[in-house]
């Protein structure tokens, strides 16, 4: 690493809509009113993202690179240009922690190939925050990002995901479109053997926060509503 580079600073913000100091360290706090130059998903969260978490903050004097499913892969190695000029960079996440079930890890890795140093700060992970309060198996675990949209697929996905949890003793951790949740959770109920074990963690970190690990079988009577609410599954069978 060249110490005359800026660093990339990997800025995770809330997942929901709570006080960001109440789950994040009063160092991310430090790092953002420091930081002048910043990699977004989307421009407007991210400035009130900024505007809470440090009021002080001049947002004129702000510079937003955007990456998004627009951005060409041409545009990335630009947006790290300041850091060869000795300016700090924060990459910052949409919700929850950069590069992880999020954009940023094709800038992560530029960084890397010229030499910038990449700094992780502490914040939440939905991924993690749900596997931790599961009560799954926390050493054996892979998460496989969105399941596929038609439900049959879905289904044998499932049922694959399942097999590899028994074989391996894996924890099989998986996310949703919130507008889905209560439809996955149907198909998970009746794609799974009754006694696979299916952890439901939603609103991760906020009031409403909801953690259950139960039998496939027991959730057929579910009662909390999980539409338009951020969640994470967890299956596992033993």
């Amino acid at each position: 690493m060249k110490s005359s580079f800026g660093k990339l600073y990997l800025i995770p913000t809330t997942l929901g809509d709570n006080e960001p100091l109440e789950v994040l360290p009063i160092s991310v706090k430090s790092i953002v009113e420091n930081t002048k130059t910043f990699i977004v998903e989307n421009e407007k969260t991210a400035r009130r993202f900024i505007k809470r978490i440090s009021p002080e903050t001049v947002q004129s004097s702000l510079e937003m690179y955007h990456l998004n499913k627009f951005t060409e892969s041409s545009d990335l190695p630009s947006f790290l240009e300041p850091c060869l000029n000795g300016v700090n960079v924060g990459l910052l996440s949409e919700a929850g922690c950069p590069s992880v079930a999020d954009p940023g890890s094709d800038v992560v890795k530029i960084a890397h190939q010229q030499g910038i140093q990449v700094v992780p700060l502490v914040g939440p992970s939905s991924i993690l925050l749900a596997l931790m309060s599961s009560g799954m198996n926390g050493q054996g675990f892979t998460f496989n990002g969105y399941l596929p949209i038609d439900k049959s697929e879905r289904k044998q996905e499932l049922k694959r995901l399942e097999r590899l949890s028994f074989d391996y003793n894996q924890s099989q951790i998986f996310i949703e479109t919130p507008y889905r949740n209560n439809k996955m959770l149907e198909d998970i109920c009746s794609a799974l053997h009754k006694n696979t074990m299916v952890c439901v963690a939603c609103d991760i970190t906020l009031p409403t926060e909801f953690i259950r690990t139960k039998p496939a079988s027991a959730w057929l009577k579910n009662t909390e509503d999980l539409h338009k609410r951020p969640s994470i599954f967890i299956i596992h069978k033993s």
